[in-house]
């Protein structure tokens, strides 16, 4: 079992950062690849954002990519996700997620389906 704990949300002006951390147990962290994924209200949960299980490899849905940046430290089992020029489209649920299945070498995946885990949720507003 993998458990994940999302920090960090809450309310910020258009233009500013925030950013996002999730805590994940279990003793095999560098063998995970990671995401961020958010959710609005009435809309589907979508990725934002994947790490790889080394943390080599990055990708970026276009509509954050130079805004975010997405980052792990394998030694404190943590992922973190920068966020700047923040603006109101941004304002959803972000949702940590862990692939803890066999993961490609570099792998970075993109859809809600390819992840194993999930945290609870942190809230991000962005007033405008």
């Amino acid at each position: 079992q993998v458990q994940l704990v999302e920090f960090g949300g809450g309310l910020v002006q258009t233009g500013g950062s925030l950013r996002l951390s999730c805590a994940a147990s279990g003793r095999t962290f560098d063998n995970y690849a990671m995401g961020w994924f958010r959710q609005a209200p009435g809309k589907e949960r979508e990725f934002v954002a994947g790490i790889s299980a080394s943390g080599a490899v990055t990708y970026y849905t276009p509509a954050v990519k130079g805004r975010f940046t997405i980052s792990r430290d394998n030694a404190k089992s943590t992922v973190d996700l920068l966020m700047n020029v923040l603006q109101p489209v941004d304002t959803a649920v972000y949702f940590c997620a862990a692939r803890s299945r066999p993961v490609y070498s570099g792998g970075v995946y993109t859809e809600v389906h390819h992840y194993d885990y999930w945290g609870q949720g942190t809230q991000v507003t962005v007033s405008s």
